[in-house]
């Protein structure tokens, strides 16, 4: 985590124990069921820790508690949830790669090519993996109550509502992205909609929701929880704009993923609007036309690359960034909340927003 490298340790350490008594657990299952726990255990491993460090200087904000256990658990229990959504995800964005290595439904493709295995080998990935998702559901469930057992009723109660929400949200939002590409939309609503799918899916999801939970964890005043909202989700924004931003120029040796990826998939980002917005009919055809192609080559992703950006769309992307963390820097600015820790959430903020991957 910015500005805690104990606190990031100790979460990935309290990830590793969880993981190992989870699947010590499910020992009576027998070797069949080894693949399931081996790779659910693979997803927890790599990844930027965004929202465990969210939530743990959303906790320390607002409190000088010296007993980090329970916000340690709880943060680490986002990093499972995470999981959950991205092998999630990428069956739905039907993707190859995640974090330089094969997707999750791929990786169990590939084992049953290689096994040599009865029956369809992609529909046996894509099960598995619908079903890796579903017990890192639980499992994040669990680490979640392991965490908030000893905290006050009431921050307990507080803190199961904002997780409660959190799921509501990144699952609403997951809903409309794939619906954002698939609802034919008026051209005066498509930025509306790109910028309300991102609120859902990700700036809540991965800043605000998770700042508010630490907070709650620390029993938060509702100045101090109003503050962390108000910071937590312009960067949330900025987070996912930015995402945006890579998903069609990113590097893929830093991203992890094929550049031009978003492009293949036919995401309906504010990056697509703004571009539409600007580009002749004619070009906005050709746009249309090749947007979601999953067969889509370097080319014809390089001369989408030089379209969007010739249109203006990245540089009105990026204005929209900075604006975004003008807001959330602002929302810091004499809030109620500790110093130290408000030091370390603008750096949070910055690494969030000017990152390439």
């Amino acid at each position: 985590m910015q500005g805690s490298p104990d606190a990031i340790q100790a979460v990935s350490q309290r990830l590793e124990r969880f993981v190992a008594a989870r699947v010590a657990e499910a020992a009576d299952a027998g070797p069949l069921a080894r693949p399931i726990l081996e790779l659910s255990a693979a997803t927890l491993q790599g990844g930027k820790r965004l929202r465990a460090a969210f939530c743990y200087w959303g906790w320390r904000a607002v409190t000088d508690a010296s007993d980090t256990a329970e916000i340690v658990a709880a943060a680490a229990s986002l990093e499972v949830f995470h999981a959950a959504a991205l092998v999630h995800d990428d069956i739905i964005d039907n993707s190859d790669t995640r974090r330089g290595r094969p997707a999750t439904h791929r990786a169990f493709e590939a084992a049953h090519l290689a096994g040599r295995w009865t029956g369809d080998a992609a529909a046996y990935g894509r099960s598995s993996a619908i079903l890796v998702g579903d017990l890192l559901v639980a499992w994040s469930d669990d680490l979640f109550e392991e965490g908030i057992a000893d905290a006050p009723a009431d921050r307990a109660r507080a803190a199961r509502r904002q997780y409660a929400d959190m799921r509501r949200d990144v699952t609403v939002g997951q809903y409309l992205d794939i619906a954002a590409e698939t609802v034919p939309a008026p051209e005066d609503e498509q930025l509306d909609r790109a910028l309300l799918v991102a609120s859902f899916k990700s700036a809540r999801y991965s800043v605000q929701q998770p700042l508010l939970i630490g907070a709650a964890i620390g029993g938060a005043r509702a100045e101090q929880h109003e503050a962390l909202r108000a910071f937590g989700h312009p960067v949330g924004m900025a987070f996912q704009l930015r995402d945006d931003v890579l998903g069609v120029f990113g590097d893929s040796a830093a991203t992890g993923k094929p550049s031009g990826d978003d492009l293949r998939e036919g995401k309906r980002t504010a990056l697509i609007a703004f571009a539409r917005q600007e580009l002749p009919a004619s070009v906005r055809r050709t746009l249309d036309e090749l947007l979601g192609d999953p067969d889509l080559d370097d080319g014809q992703v390089r001369m989408l690359q030089d379209t969007i950006r010739d249109s203006g769309a990245l540089d009105r992307v990026e204005e929209l960034i900075a604006s975004y963390a003008r807001e959330a820097d602002r929302a810091l600015s004499g809030a109620p909340l500790d110093n130290a820790a408000v030091g370390a959430l603008r750096d949070l903020a910055r690494a969030a927003v000017d990152r390439v991957a």
